[in-house]
């Protein structure tokens, strides 16, 4: 302790903590704050809690339908590499594409930001990003918090959790029951999405690249290639789920196809899944040949190019399909439901 300091006292910028700069990155943030916007928003950020109204957004028999999750371990590539822009969006679509499986349109989101010191440049572009996502999804920043926690975190590393809520009217809820014979439709991927990143870093690590090397899948650099965000399939989903011959979603995230497809189907029934219906990103054939993966291992870990399954009944297939293609989805017919027996898997050879 210095002698200045002793005579003064002790500050909390001395321990580490800024509340000048999280004062000033309050500022910062509020233009994309503002951006998101939406009906039933009230008021703005810097209130104890966040406010909606769902009478003005236009509810007649809401159920609220909530959803949390977080990025993983796909931060160390933006911190190692500065590539913060893209995460926010990732925090977001983890949320509400997880809302979307419930029939449910997004309507707020707040985001829990933890690092040790505030960098306020690097805070601003994740909120930038968080911003971006929500309009995507059409729902409101509502709030958040921003914890600066010294000691706890290593400089330059931070962390992110989101929370969502979304609502549906009470008879417009997915999953609605499948059926036998039921079509697979798989809505394309922009990647690995937030899913298997401790395995990718891995790979990335054993084979000797860089994050600033060429990306050997394309892409540009690798870290470019491995940061591309999540896909937010709201819009295009709420669209084709006014169709009655929707019949539910499955967002593939950690498990892939394997185990998330099944989380929207009755116990008596199975998916067939044929995974040569698409065609599967450089990036999986990168990360299983340089890693040595086993397929079984890459269909758990990975979405391998699908980021989205619709259940959708035979007869609605062409019109759901055009809805889905209509709102820039690339969409795939994947595999079929069957009855639930030793014959029956998820997935199909490759």
């Amino acid at each position: 302790m210095t002698d200045q300091q002793k005579a003064n006292g002790l500050t909390y910028r001395d321990a580490g903590v800024d509340v000048d700069a999280g004062n000033d990155f309050v500022e910062a943030i509020k233009p994309a704050v503002r951006s998101t916007a939406r009906p039933g928003m009230m008021g703005g950020i810097g209130g104890f809690g966040g406010l909606f109204d769902l009478k003005a957004a236009g509810f007649d028999d809401p159920v609220l339908v909530a959803a949390t999750d977080g990025v993983g371990t796909k931060l160390k590539i933006a911190i190692e590499t500065g590539l913060h822009g893209g995460i926010g969006i990732d925090l977001v679509a983890m949320c509400v594409n997880d809302l979307l499986a419930q029939g449910a349109q997004p309507l707020f989101f707040l985001d829990y930001y933890a690092t040790g010191a505030l960098d306020i440049e690097q805070g601003q572009a994740i909120v930038e990003g968080i911003a971006e996502g929500c309009r995507q999804a059409g729902c409101g920043l509502i709030g958040g918090e921003t914890a600066e926690m010294p000691g706890l975190y290593a400089p330059g590393d931070y962390d992110l959790a989101g929370f969502s809520v979304g609502a549906a009217e009470r008879d417009s809820l997915l999953p609605r029951p499948a059926q036998n014979g039921d079509i697979l439709l798989g809505l394309a991927s922009t990647g690995p999405h937030s899913n298997g990143y401790s395995l990718i870093r891995k790979i990335v690590e054993t084979a000797g690249l860089d994050w600033h090397d060429p990306s050997p899948f394309g892409g540009g650099t690798v870290a470019e290639a491995l940061i591309a965000p999540t896909r937010i399939y709201v819009r295009a989903g709420l669209a084709a789920a006014a169709h009655p011959g929707l019949r539910g979603f499955a967002h593939i995230t950690g498990g892939g196809l394997t185990e998330n497809v099944p989380r929207v189907l009755p116990d008596d029934l199975a998916a067939r899944i044929d995974p040569d219906a698409w065609p599967r990103p450089p990036v999986f054939d990168w990360l299983a040949q340089a890693g040595g993966v086993e397929e079984t291992e890459m269909r758990r870990a990975f979405n391998l190019g699908i980021g989205m399954v619709a259940v959708v009944a035979p007869a609605a297939v062409a019109e759901i399909r055009t809805i889905l293609e209509a709102e820039g989805e690339t969409v795939f017919e994947i595999g079929t439901l069957c009855p639930r027996d030793e014959a029956a898997v998820v997935y199909g050879p490759r």
